[in-house]
């Protein structure tokens, strides 16, 4: 499910440029207690991975550029998804009955919720982002130091893992094996692009852009309602049908 929810301010909403951080603590913040301990400390886990089971969209308007922050105006509107109906109840439920929201520093109010059941009837979606699909690996170095490597849609390797964390967000999910060959095709339609972006002082590569996905219906619909690759629940592979 997605849930596409609208704000108001008596005052221009201004951000850091780099926010995910604290749409993600906006999100922990209104929803029931006990479901966001659990996520945010356990999550549902998986050969020792833990998944939050959500993923939520970057801001839906581009915001003025001011020095190291955004200025949004005084509204703005971001889309939060999930296959957990307590989560998906429980947000909406504190949107509409919170009279006075806080993102960050600004005082907001709800204006509108839209809520969209997209469901996959087929093996192929086509879909853009509205927060960029990050694939990456940790490798070692020479001298035996980590780093992180972020894959392009280009790079063989994007769609493996892509499709191995669907796999793994499935059983967390469903909590049995799933039952497939698990190939995934993710094909750029014109130009994707990789980006610098930063969640907390972490840097992340995520790609954006429209793609055609075809693979098994069941981690099609995964990826509508988790997001697609890693760092869901930081703000990262939401996407939307088109």
């Amino acid at each position: 499910m997605q849930i596409q929810i609208s704000f108001t301010s008596d005052e221009d909403i201004i951000l850091p440029i780099h926010y995910n951080n604290i749409l993600q603590a906006f999100i922990y913040n209104n929803i029931d207690v006990e479901l966001a301990d659990f996520l945010h400390n356990e999550g549902f886990i998986v050969n020792n991975r833990r998944f939050k089971l959500f993923a939520f969209s970057r801001i839906l308007k581009r915001g003025n550029k001011v020095g190291r922050s955004f200025n949004f105006g005084n509204s703005i509107e971001f889309l939060v998804a999930s296959p957990l109906g307590k989560f998906c109840k429980s947000i909406a439920n504190s949107m509409l009955q919170k009279e006075d929201l806080f993102l960050g520093k600004n005082n907001i109010k709800t204006d509108q919720i839209q809520i969209f059941n997209p469901q996959v009837e087929g093996d192929e979606i086509i879909v853009e982002t509205i927060s960029g699909i990050v694939a990456y690996s940790t490798l070692l170095k020479v001298d035996d130091n980590k780093y992180t490597h972020y894959y392009t849609p280009e790079e063989r390797d994007f769609e493996r893992i892509v499709a191995e964390n669907l796999i793994k967000k499935y059983n967390a999910l469903i909590g049995q094996d799933f039952q497939s060959d698990g190939n995934l095709k993710i094909i750029p339609i014109g130009n994707s692009k990789q980006s610098i972006s930063y969640y907390k002082d972490f840097i992340i590569k995520p790609v954006d852009g429209k793609f055609k996905i075809r693979g098994d219906k069941r981690l099609l619909q995964i990826g509508l309602d988790t997001g697609f690759g890693s760092k869901n629940s930081q703000g990262y592979g939401c996407v939307r049908i088109i």
